[in-house]
């Protein structure tokens, strides 16, 4: 059934549709009862729901139209029957015609909502916390016009997975059937089709656009798209790439690959709060000075083990030093191996502090300062309420989103621990290893010689760094006018510094608008 009802919404003529009573907050809607059967004996599934409402803003000197949809879309299992609702919040310009680009945008985890690059830079609104690296404090906090943002060239669809958001596995389908490395961009690709399809738009110009673990699943819904249903896609942007995890990994002590990928973000890191003596030299030429050192000295040496001689084995360990601020001693006493994870709890030790993991310009007070490792993230501490806060107002007072099921954000609690990493799916045979989907991207650019990716990265990331980016992507063959490397100022989420949110705008713009050429 449908309802249609008028509010005024800061000055704006608010039209809000809902479609379908209200959902209860279990892990699947509220199912009708025994006697509520289909012909089949199938449990009965409500119509999706969705908001929908009208509004206008000047976005980069444009002025806009737009409309959002703020809701379902219903899987469908083999069998055409619904088995899951995807959430997303849609923003599509008016009377801008049929071809106009449109962008589909998440977030990572696995298990993480659409809320940081909705609210952070890329939604029509945006949340504003403090740009150099200090906690948000508590609520109000301000929620303004992003006008900087790309409305202005693409329509954006944020996409909230199975079990993060609002989104719900449906009926007798549980979740984890969409918890998994293949399940999960299953899931989003078929979202994708059915989206294209419902809104007419299979002609307009396609990004993906994918935060952290939403890198790793791009490379696989590109695949997966281009491959198996020849839906060709006009660009990728990776912010914060996570596609090889052998070099985000820096907690397992044999991994070499990334003891060598966290030395320029350890040596970037250590520039921030000016623990080391550059000489003059700048932010740039610093990390330069730590990526050759790693790939030339320290990766020799490290390959070498027990059978490095004690000349080179003490150049590099001073070299080491002087690049992270780090001392002699402790280099030698961690073995030349300097695990990014305990770096941010070892920089600043003799002041009892440590620095963010997801931005290392943050600052947290330990309790305990004799810890190997930091027991929490400053950087997300400080942040997270906010993002929180503000996404929660802003859908219910804009979006005219008046619904009792929960917005999942931390996701499902049984999300993570039921992810299945099994690139074949859950019950295939496979031999573990790194997840890596870099082969997906390398079969996708393969099929689609148009394809380009653009990568985002913040040098203070020391999650995902900027280096293992670099290194993932330039060993596949993928020729290097087809990927741009760009580098700001800011963390995992760089967009939280102000200069680094404008510039990573005008960056996607420019990306978009030369793919479009």
């Amino acid at each position: 059934m449908h309802t249609l009802f008028k509010a005024g919404v800061a000055a704006l003529a608010l039209i809000a549709l809902q479609i379908a009573p209200v959902y209860g907050d279990s892990h699947s809607p509220v199912e009708k009862s025994e006697g509520d059967k289909t012909d089949h004996g199938r449990t009965a599934i409500e119509a999706p729901t969705e908001f929908v409402t009208e509004h206008s803003g000047t976005f980069n000197g444009a002025k806009l139209r737009y409309r959002a949809r703020a809701g379902e879309t219903y899987l469908q299992d083999d069998e055409g029957e619904p088995n899951a609702a995807i959430f997303s919040f849609d923003y599509l310009a008016i009377n801008d015609g049929k071809n106009r680009p449109v962008t589909f945008v998440w977030n990572g985890g696995p298990g993480s909502a659409s809320l940081w690059l909705h609210m952070g830079t890329f939604g029509p609104k945006r949340v504003v916390v403090p740009s150099e690296a200090g906690h948000a404090g508590a609520p109000p906090y301000p929620l303004v016009d992003s006008s900087e943002t790309i409305l202005d060239v693409t329509d954006l669809v944020f996409i909230d997975p199975v079990g993060t958001g609002f989104s719900r596995a449906l009926g007798e389908h549980d979740g984890k059937e969409f918890w998994g490395l293949k399940e999960d961009a299953e899931s989003i690709s078929a979202f994708i089709r059915r989206w294209l399809s419902e809104n007419q738009r299979w002609n307009s110009p396609k990004f993906l656009l994918g935060e952290s673990y939403g890198t790793t699943r791009a490379a696989l819904v590109a695949d997966i798209l281009e491959n198996e249903h020849s839906v060709a896609l006009n660009g990728i942007v990776f912010i914060s790439q996570a596609l090889d995890y052998a070099g985000s990994t820096p907690y397992v002590a044999d991994n070499l690959i990334s003891h060598i990928t966290y030395v320029p973000t350890m040596a970037a890191t250590a520039y921030y709060h000016q623990r080391v003596d550059t000489k003059g030299a700048s932010l740039e030429e610093w990390v330069q000075q730590a990526r050759e050192f790693a790939v030339d000295e320290l990766l020799p040496a490290l390959f070498k083990g027990n059978t490095l001689d004690a000349g080179t084995r003490a150049q590099v360990r001073d070299e080491l030093a002087r690049l992270t601020g780090l001392s002699p001693d402790y280099v030698e006493r961690a073995n030349l191996r300097v695990r990014g994870n305990r770096f941010a709890k070892e920089l600043l030790r003799d002041e009892g502090k440590i620095v963010g993991s997801l931005d290392a310009r943050y600052l947290g007070d330990p309790v305990d300062d004799l810890t190997a490792r930091a027991d929490f993230d400053a950087a997300s501490n400080a942040i997270s309420g906010a993002y929180k806060a503000a996404m929660m107002s802003y859908v219910q007072s804009d979006l005219g989103v008046a619904w009792e099921r929960r917005y999942l954000s931390p996701a499902d609690p049984r999300l993570s621990d039921e992810w299945n990493w099994n690139p074949k799916g859950r019950d295939a045979a496979w031999e573990p290893h790194w997840v890596n989907t870099s082969h997906n991207l390398v079969s996708a650019m393969e099929a689609n010689p148009g394809l380009k990716v653009l990568v985002a990265s913040g040098y203070y990331d020391l999650v995902t760094p900027f280096f293992d980016a670099e290194y993932t992507l330039n060993r596949y063959g993928i020729t290097p006018e087809r990927v741009d490397y760009k580098y700001y100022g800011g963390g995992h989420m760089m967009y939280v510094n102000e200069e680094a949110r404008l510039t990573l705008l005008r960056d996607v713009r420019a990306f978009f608008k030369a793919q479009l050429k």
